[in-house]
């Protein structure tokens, strides 16, 4: 396992998840730099997201962390279709910003197979391990 994977790991691990990914901005699209939990057959889905589009992209693009406390129940329009074959119903995304504060530079995303509401605190602590994720990406 990669250093950026261990990381990864120890997130999901924190968080009691049981899915993880890691993004980083390529223009206005979020490329993926690590993953676990992801079925095989969503990798492709997920290896490039449009900013604004799915939880991450959205993230991304609202410069704000994005939240679906089940997401097998309700896409709300941020997640996409294929997002409920994840298994996944609590997910929580956070945007990764560079060392001035002014660019998002990736996302880091995290889900239960639990419908589950995610604490302002737990928000918190996801953005600043994304932050210190920041030189993995």
């Amino acid at each position: 396992m990669s250093k950026v994977d261990l990381k990864l790991q120890e997130v999901i691990d924190e968080f009691d998840c049981q899915t993880g990914t890691l993004h980083r901005a390529d223009g206005d699209v979020l490329l993926i730099v690590s993953h676990a939990g992801v079925p095989d057959f969503l990798i492709e889905k997920i290896a490039k997201i449009p900013f604004g589009k799915g939880i991450a992209g959205v993230a991304a693009e609202s410069r704000a962390p994005v939240e679906l406390c089940n997401l097998q129940q309700d896409l709300g329009g941020v997640a996409k279709q294929d997002a409920r074959k994840t298994g996944v119903s609590g997910s929580l995304a956070v945007p990764i910003f560079s060392n001035d504060g002014n660019k998002v530079v990736g996302t880091l995303g995290v889900g239960k197979v639990v419908p589950y509401d995610f604490t302002d605190q737990e928000k918190v602590r996801l953005a600043t391990l994304g932050q210190e994720m920041r030189a993995l990406i």
